[in-house]
């Protein structure tokens, strides 16, 4: 703990010194944790929360996550608060604990912006981002926010850097891609999936940088998706982006897998019709042939969309 602190009063953070090798740091972990659990360490260690709160270093006050849910091998020790088991406090990395904000940072300038997620330590970054920062200590279950799992191994991703720290994430399943185990489906065109900014940060306007950014890494694609169900904030970030881009109106769609036309729907349509406060064809009876067709005028008091039988699908 002593070594570690000494580090992050350097600017030395664990993503930036941790080697590409996860075998490696799961081993180091695991022979850690022998140790505790056979009491073979020296006198009794403990690690201090922000709080003054001193949490004794034993067996059953740390466990092991998986970082990637397609990858069960590839693990990492952490330490969970007493008072709240599902809380992780610290990570241990290159033989230190690291309190989870110090492995949330960079002393990296290079580091800024939206980051290609490549190096097992910036996976690292993803998973606290993700399961512990989002998961457990800054999602409101009132406002509707959904629940990430942790990510594929395969899945893309990339960590927004701000000011030497991780702030934010976003993740895109890929054109071609598997929609999931135990299936042949493949996605039809790449998706917007998981996205995630931490709550000092918002409202500055990082969510709609992420949503361009994707439409830029794919501006060859004429359909682009974000995957289905919407969050209401996340609909928020839409609505301001396409009302700033209109030139993406046309190939932005709400999609479930594998983003068949029968799985979409025009977001710009949508946010339309509640600007207008007129009621979804679904509520009127009238159901749209499954494939395109030009849209209908929102005078028409139709949906004018692609498709509107999600219902049914979901009955």
């Amino acid at each position: 703990m002593f070594i570690a602190a000494l580090y992050s009063e350097a600017g030395i953070y664990p993503v930036d010194i941790l080697e590409d090798d996860p075998e490696r740091h799961w081993e180091a972990a695991l022979a850690y944790y022998t140790t505790l659990r056979e009491g073979m360490r020296p006198p009794v260690e403990f690690f201090s929360l922000p709080t003054g709160e001193q949490v004794k270093l034993e067996a059953t006050s740390v466990c092991f996550c998986t970082v990637h849910r397609d990858e069960p091998q590839h693990k990492i020790l952490v330490l969970v608060n007493p008072q709240d088991t599902k809380t992780v406090v610290a990570v241990y990395i290159k033989e230190f604990w690291w309190p989870t904000e110090d492995v949330l940072r960079t002393s990296d300038p290079a580091r800024e912006g939206l980051m290609k997620v490549q190096s097992f330590g910036e996976r690292i970054v993803l998973f606290i981002l993700n399961v512990v920062i989002f998961g457990r200590l800054e999602r409101n279950l009132d406002d509707g926010d959904m629940f990430f799992l942790p990510h594929s191994v395969k899945e893309q991703a990339k960590i927004l850097w701000q000011d030497g720290a991780a702030v934010g994430f976003y993740t895109t399943k890929r054109k071609g891609s598997l929609c999931g185990d135990g299936t042949g489906a493949c996605y039809l065109l790449p998706v917007f999936d998981t996205v995630f900014v931490r709550r000092t940060y918002r409202r500055q306007g990082l969510g709609m940088a992420m949503l361009q950014d994707f439409c830029e890494t794919f501006q060859e694609d004429e359909a682009l998706g974000v995957s289905w169900p919407i969050s209401p904030a996340m609909y928020q970030v839409c609505r301001k982006f396409l009302e700033a881009h209109p030139e993406e109106r046309g190939r932005l769609w709400e999609v479930e897998p594998p983003g068949a036309w029968g799985q979409r729907g025009s977001i710009w349509l949508k946010v339309r019709r509640q600007q207008a406060q007129l009621p979804d064809c679904e509520s009127r009876g009238t159901t749209c042939a499954l494939k395109p067709r030009s849209m209908l005028p929102m005078e028409s008091g139709l949906c004018g969309c692609w498709v509107c039988c999600r219902r049914n699908r979901r009955e």
